[in-house]
């Protein structure tokens, strides 16, 4: 399930991380079990969730997370001139709206 940061979950899990979201402009992955995992570690987890071959990237864990954390603010400051930029956001299907939690 997605929630935005603004959203009454987001806001729940940032105040109890005690989160600053001016220094907060990445991925959060939270779950109750596992707790609250941030930029490479959370793109880690939701790619083992992925299956064959996205699910392989878990053997990155093995690198340190300050050096998977500097890969990971590499390729966000790079994305949108490799991958380019919509001009507009995109209308989410009801298929996609049913998986936010707001």
């Amino acid at each position: 399930m997605l929630a935005p940061l603004q959203s009454e979950v987001g806001k729940s899990i940032i105040k109890k991380y005690n989160l600053d979201t001016s220094k907060t402009d990445s991925i959060l992955l939270y779950s109750e079990e596992k707790g609250l995992k941030i930029k490479s570690s959370a793109a880690l987890a939701i790619a083992s969730r992925l299956g064959f071959p996205r699910s392989l990237l878990i053997a990155f864990y093995i690198v340190p997370p300050f050096i998977r954390n500097l890969v990971y603010n590499y390729i966000a400051k790079n994305r949108y001139k490799w991958y380019g930029k919509k001009d507009a956001c995109m209308i989410p299907t009801p298929e996609l709206k049913a998986k936010f939690l707001e």
